[in-house]
């Protein structure tokens, strides 16, 4: 008897998790892909990797400087 419920209880929240899913709003792909293309068209000139870094130091990919031991 108690598994019964316990599956039925398991039952219960797959069921309201498939819910909440359904009732999640979706777009097609198409129309994510544009905003996407938009917000990169309009950040563009935002982006370091496009345009460059004001100086070397505020680059964080830059190589780092090795130490050496005397």
């Amino acid at each position: 008897m108690d598994m019964m419920v316990s599956t039925l209880q398991q039952q219960r929240a797959v069921t309201e998790q498939l819910r909440r899913e359904a009732a999640i709003k979706r777009i097609p792909v198409s129309v994510a892909v544009a905003d996407i293309v938009r917000y990169i068209n309009d950040h563009e000139q935002e982006d370091c990797l496009l345009v460059g870094f004001s100086s070397q130091k505020v680059n964080p990919f830059r190589e780092k400087s090795s130490c050496t031991v005397l």
